[in-house]
């Protein structure tokens, strides 16, 4: 790791570098640190599963503070934990340049979290996020939405695998609002009903921005597309909808279908592994 990184100090022309499951832990993270603090081309850093963790996250960190490149940072699958969450944002307060963030996976708890929540009000170039697979929950979730509604500037934000069910889905839709911001949602696998369903369409019915919006793994069933038909019908922003592997039915088929035939932006639909059957296919037919 000390060879390449004193090569990623003088090299004029490298703008990716994927480092993913190369054991850098806090070492490793030393020696690149010290590059990133020099180097001037590189905008793109993949370091997913690579045992970091706090320590190596502060190394990094401070590295972030002076980085004036790189846009890009995949922190996927690490153990960077609350500690480690903290000192990221307190870097990304400084950096100007870091654009897109993924800290799938990282085991970020109540304390992280908050340095989050703070950091999105503040936060003037963070355009993508992916919190995926954080164990967030509905308290954390109600947090992170009230940063939602403050924050200008984030355009892509990816909470799937966060157990955030009904309840969770509560707090996001208000947020969403009035968030003027946000056109891409991704809340895969987050035990989501009829009942958090029905809230979120009512947030798409006075939403502005959002145009796509990721729902597949979750639980709706027939009734939750009653409501979700109902927002399809005034909604004129959402282009792209995701409801794979839900339990949508032939019932829940037909009233979608009509939603279609008055509908005129949805370009993208996706209903793979439901049960909406034969009768439910001659709905989509005719819409």
């Amino acid at each position: 790791m000390e060879a390449l990184s004193e090569s990623l100090k003088v090299n004029q022309s490298l703008t990716s570098l994927d480092l993913t499951k190369n054991h850098i832990g806090a070492e490793g993270m030393q020696a690149l640190s010290e590059c990133l603090k020099v180097n001037q081309t590189l905008t793109n850093l993949v370091l997913s599963q690579n045992q970091i963790r706090a320590e190596a996250m502060q190394t990094l960190s401070e590295a972030l503070k002076v980085n004036q490149t790189l846009t890009k940072l995949v922190l996927l699958f690490n153990e960077i934990g609350d500690e480690g969450m903290k000192a990221l944002c307190e870097a990304l307060k400084v950096n100007q340049t870091l654009t897109n963030l993924d800290v799938t996976w990282n085991q970020i708890g109540d304390e992280g979290m908050k340095s989050l929540n703070e950091l999105l009000k503040v936060n003037q170039t963070l355009i993508s996020l992916d919190l995926s697979a954080n164990d967030i929950g509905v308290e954390k979730m109600k947090d992170l939405c009230e940063s939602l509604k403050i924050n200008q500037t984030l355009t892509s934000l990816n909470l799937s695998n966060n157990k955030i069910g009904d309840e969770g889905m509560k707090p996001l839709c208000e947020a969403l609002k009035v968030n003027q911001t946000l056109t891409e949602l991704f809340i895969t696998h987050n035990h989501i009903g009829d009942e958090g369903m029905k809230a979120l369409s009512e947030s798409l019915k006075a939403n502005q921005t959002l145009t796509d919006l990721i729902l597949s793994e979750n639980y709706i069933g027939d009734k939750g597309t009653e409501p979700l038909s109902e927002a399809l019908k005034v909604n004129k922003i959402l282009t792209k909808l995701d409801l794979t592997e839900n339990r949508i039915g032939a019932k829940g088929m037909l009233v979608l279908s009509e939603a279609l035939k008055v509908n005129q932006t949805l370009s993208n639909l996706n209903l793979s592994y439901n049960e909406i059957g034969t009768k439910g296919l001659e709905y989509l037919s005719d819409a």
